[in-house]
């Protein structure tokens, strides 16, 4: 498997909100692919697939907050 996590991007941030998903499960995607947007105090940031493979678990749905390097959703290769 592997993971998409919310990323820690500032000492300052400490959760992100899910503003969008552009897959869904059982969707097949490409490493570097834009998956979903989320949005900070500091940035509105697009996060890409890490590998390529099947979207099969998303667990934090848009509208929902999640503090950061918590595990997002999972591809399986």
């Amino acid at each position: 498997m592997i993971a998409i996590t919310m990323p820690k991007i500032s000492h300052y941030v400490t959760e992100g909100l899910v503003t969008q998903w552009y897959k869904k499960e059982g969707d097949h995607v490409r490493e570097g692919e834009l998956l979903l947007e989320i949005e900070t105090i500091k940035a509105t940031t697009g996060i890409e697939a890490p590998g390529t493979g099947t979207l099969v678990h998303i667990l934090v749905q848009e509208g929902e907050f999640a503090k950061c390097e918590t595990l997002l959703a999972e591809i399986e290769e």
